[in-house]
């Protein structure tokens, strides 16, 4: 579920739509949260589907830790990614604001945590955009997401949290935790996907990759 002061919006004809912000979200607010809702689609049922709704999955859904693509019931699954995001998933299965976001500024995200199958071109306006999102920046970037991570976390019961209650037991214990003891901190590697099967057109069918 996204977080309840955020709107979807049409950007132009080349971005599509977005998420934005309708009010102020300090840093630390929670603002989005994986609910009972969530469509879950596993490995077998994606390789079951045709090669048009397997498109429309992979472009609205991200890969979790077991290789199951998600995909949000709600506007969640048009955050768009940007290689200076003010949003991050963390490794407690919540994605929290990593610097304060205003009201009317995008929602954005990065895709780099979300298990990527395949490269993705990029065209952002920032000094540091990668140009293209692959699949081993879970490897190369993780650590530098994590200190933004660990800078964020801190805030998490300071600031206003609508989607709190979304949390359950094991999720607030280990957030705590590391509230407690910085050391016992989860890493967003945690979310990596140890094998991914992707399907692409073939002249024979459906190929499968490994990855």
């Amino acid at each position: 579920m996204i977080h309840p002061h955020t709107q979807l919006q049409y950007i132009d004809d080349h971005k599509g739509y977005g998420v934005f912000a309708t009010r102020f979200l300090p840093k630390g607010t929670i603002t989005y949260v994986k609910d009972s809702l969530e469509m879950e689609i596993s490995p077998d049922t994606y390789r079951n589907h045709n090669p048009e709704m397997q498109a429309a999955i992979e472009k609205y859904s991200y890969i979790d830790e077991r290789g199951y693509r998600i995909v949000s019931w709600d506007f969640a699954k048009y955050v768009n990614h940007c290689c200076n995001c003010n949003t991050m998933s963390t490794g407690y299965g919540f994605e929290i604001a990593i610097r304060d976001i205003q009201p009317g500024e995008e929602i954005t995200d990065e895709y780099g945590l979300f298990n990527l199958t395949q490269p993705m071109d990029l065209q952002c306006a920032h000094d540091c955009c990668r140009k293209q999102l692959r699949p081993e920046d879970f490897e190369q970037y993780y650590k530098a997401w994590d200190l933004k991570l660990r800078d964020a976390l801190p805030q998490i019961w300071q600031v206003e949290q609508p989607l709190a209650a979304l949390l359950d037991d094991g999720t607030k214990i280990g957030v705590n935790a590391f509230l407690n003891n910085p050391e016992v901190y989860r890493s967003v590697y945690q979310l990596k996907a140890q094998s991914l099967e992707t399907y692409t057109p073939g002249d024979n069918g459906m190929q499968l990759h490994l990855t």
